[in-house]
């Protein structure tokens, strides 16, 4: 079969959550330096493509800009990087599975986040703000899209962090599905151009357009952080409950338990295969 079904994806991610937490730190810094700027990367993109629209097609922008943003996850997984909304579904199911302690888990988000805000802000300030790729003509709309986080509370901005990364871990659960890179790359796609057409909160995504708009002497830091606590509490929860949890709990616990012959009997029966 060309893709692995969801009872393997559960067991991939454990072991994906393992690996990742045996990683020296110094690989885990390079490469979530690299995912940071990915993502970054992505959402430069998006504000290009989004502004080139005119004004009476903003809506048309917006879909446009989410429809090219996913090349951010696509480089993440295919190339290699350590992203934390990703991690956040892959080392939590590892300890449920207690494969992994709490405290490797606390290890890897610590360094990743770090690393990951390294990557977006050398996007945000070489590329966004010394190029003026964020700024000039695209400034209206890094602006626009900073304020738009910022402005929401922390009950509002907690809940759109949940939403954002279930549809994350989603995307990185279904390229563990296929087996070849087509495959992963449109497993991805959907669910990334989906909340960012939604306008759910990505906490790294955040690390780079509310800093470009800093940089621009638009906004404060203090905005930045208290997005920052909100967003990535939203993303734990959304990655590490309602898709590490959920699916740990359907999938890899029922592969722990006996297999009966009834149960056997079954299995044959409704996928039609012989014994």
């Amino acid at each position: 079969m060309s893709i692995n079904t969801p009872q393997q994806i559960a067991e991939m991610t454990v072991e994906a959550g393992v690996k990742k937490s045996r990683l020296p730190a110094l690989s885990i810094m390079v490469l979530g330096f690299l995912a940071g700027a990915f993502i970054a990367l992505g959402f430069l993109l998006d504000i290009h493509v989004s502004t080139m629209i005119p004004g009476p097609w903003a809506s048309l922008g917006n879909l446009l800009g989410a429809a090219v943003f996913p090349i951010g996850l696509i480089l993440v997984i295919l190339a290699g990087g350590e992203l934390l909304t990703g991690n956040m579904m892959s080392l939590p199911t590892a300890m449920f599975a207690r494969r992994i302690s709490a405290g490797a888990v606390a290890r890897n988000w610590l360094l990743v986040t770090f690393a990951n805000l390294l990557g977006a802000l050398f996007i945000a300030y070489f590329f966004g703000h010394v190029l003026g790729l964020t700024e000039g003509a695209y400034l209206n709309k890094t602006l626009a899209i900073a304020n738009a986080k910022v402005s929401a509370d922390f009950g509002q901005a907690f809940i759109s962090g949940i939403g954002c990364n279930w549809l994350v871990c989603l995307a990185v659960w279904l390229s563990y599905a296929s087996k070849d890179v087509t495959g992963k790359i449109l497993g991805m796609w959907f669910p990334i151009m989906a909340f960012v057409a939604i306008g759910f909160q990505h906490v790294v995504a955040n690390m780079f357009v509310i800093p470009a708009a800093i940089f621009a002497d638009a906004l404060s830091w203090t905005r930045f952080v208290e997005n920052f606590v909100a967003v990535f509490l939203g993303n734990a929860v959304g990655g590490a409950i309602f898709v590490g949890l959920a699916y740990y709990v359907s999938y890899s616990r029922a592969t722990q338990a006996p297999v009966t012959g009834d149960a056997v009997a079954t299995i044959v029966q409704s996928t039609g295969h012989k014994i």
